[in-house]
């Protein structure tokens, strides 16, 4: 696909940020910076939710809820890819300057939105319950997780559309406005928590619903914004919901390697939790407790993972491919070192940092071993990652599903599998994380190292 640029090119408001001018690490970081902010914001909301569950509810009440964040990502994250798809669609066309693409890319993701809302309510109400059971949840427990996900894939729509509002703004190189609106709805998320879990005594239900409120919230906020930007080119306009058969093709293309790794890469962490789950509901609940601390070690990753497909994107649309691989350069390496620092933190005070959650002592020493098994590896999760982002914004989003598909669900399901029998203890199944980390990463450093930089392409 090639662009032109047109002589009714987008005029770009202030907030809107050209990654394709100035300094590149400079231009990175500030992308990156909201980027990261909101996405710790996001972990101390996540935290607080989680320390209200487990200090004013049941210790299966806690494990129902931090058990089931593979099973809501195997949904989640197919329509969320998508919407990463359909980011890099509008960020190629928006370095390019191509205004009437950029128009059709941003209804069409959105247009996107409210279908995949539709779809994802349905899987969550009727395929959910059955997959619970399939998973051995404790009978103690299981009676909370079908509570909490009624609710919880009742209101998913405002989790998507979110999702795709959020992929728009960013795509623009509007990552603060995303940030400030996930400051008031977390906001909103903790006060609820504690009105409904902790004074109505509602339980996970009062936490699900807390969730849908708080996002509900945060999606009304991003389409305020998108109606009122100035420019016509990117502003959202209702009357422009129209199916484009050609953009949605891109979006297709794009995003749904990128939903599909998600979806899969959690069906085999589905497989990982089940196994967690056999050892009963102080494993459940120590294995939850240190996935909210993991969650702040991802931070770096996640924020350059998260960047770097609009950088990538905008300045090959622009034409600067030599920008595009100084910008991969700075952002997978910047992300190694900052994810690295923060797993060394984690394994020296992985004990305390877990009794934030939970006090039984035996879902801390659970939590302990897990956390400290892979703490010390995350430098190889960022790189996979960030790489998967590099490649994502070249538009060869194939490579990374075929990667992750391979070896962190299907080694990953092969490995506890088989090792358990051998070595049927907890630590068996935490080594299957840094494994696959690693062979992710060969495959993709070498991958990074010989292609071919100028086939980037839509």
């Amino acid at each position: 696909m090639s662009f032109h640029l047109r002589a009714g090119a987008a005029v770009k408001e202030k907030k809107l940020l050209d990654l394709t001018q100035g300094s590149i690490a400079g231009g990175i970081l500030q992308f990156a910076w909201p980027v990261f902010l909101g996405q710790l914001l996001q972990q101390f909301y996540n935290m607080a939710d989680a320390w209200v569950i487990g200090n004013f509810a049941d210790n299966d009440s806690f494990a129902a809820v931090s058990s089931g964040g593979n099973l809501t990502f195997l949904i989640i994250g197919l329509f969320g890819g998508i919407a990463m798809g359909g980011g890099v669609v509008i960020s190629r066309y928006f370095g390019a300057k191509d205004n009437e693409n950029i128009t059709k890319a941003i209804h069409n993701n959105f247009l996107f939105g409210i279908l995949a809302s539709v779809i994802a309510t349905l899987l969550g109400l009727f395929l959910v319950p059955q997959m619970l059971v399939w998973m051995k949840t404790p009978s103690t427990v299981l009676p909370q997780s079908l509570a909490y996900f009624r609710v919880y894939f009742g209101g998913i729509c405002t989790v998507i559309l979110y999702n795709n509002c959020m992929a728009i703004l960013r795509a623009l190189g509007d990552s603060m406005r995303p940030l400030y609106y996930l400051l008031i709805s977390s906001l909103i998320n903790v006060a609820l928590d504690l009105l409904f879990v902790a004074g109505f005594r509602w339980g996970v239900t009062g936490a699900a619903a807390a969730t849908v409120i708080a996002q509900g919230i945060s999606v009304a906020l991003c389409l305020v914004r998108m109606f009122r930007i100035k420019d016509d080119v990117t502003r959202f306009d209702l009357h422009k919901l129209r199916f484009d058969k050609h953009i949605m093709a891109q979006i297709l293309r794009q995003g749904l390697p990128s939903g599909i790794q998600n979806s899969v890469i959690s069906l085999g962490n589905v497989v990982v939790q089940t196994n967690i789950n056999s050892f009963g509901a102080f494993a459940m609940a120590g294995h939850g407790a240190q996935a909210k601390l993991e969650g702040f070690g991802f931070l770096p990753i996640t924020a350059m993972s998260m960047s770097l497909p609009t950088f990538i994107s905008q300045n090959v649309g622009a034409g600067k491919i030599d920008r595009a691989k100084k910008g991969a350069a700075f952002g997978i390496g910047f992300g190694v070192l900052l994810a690295e620092l923060m797993g060394i933190a984690m394994y020296a005070f992985a004990p305390q940092l877990l009794r934030i959650f939970v006090d039984e002592p035996m879902s801390v020493e659970f939590g302990t071993v897990h956390l400290r098994t892979t703490a010390l590896f995350f430098f190889l999760l960022a790189f996979s990652h960030c790489a998967a982002g590099t490649l994502r914004g070249l538009g060869r989003s194939t490579v990374p599903m075929v990667t992750m598909l391979s070896f962190w669900c299907g080694v990953r399901i092969v490995y506890v599998t088989v090792a358990l029998q051998f070595f049927p203890v907890f630590r068996t199944i935490s080594w299957a994380y840094p494994i696959t980390w690693c062979l992710s990463t060969v495959v993709y450093l070498i991958y990074l190292l010989r292609m071919d930089w100028s086939r980037g392409r839509l």
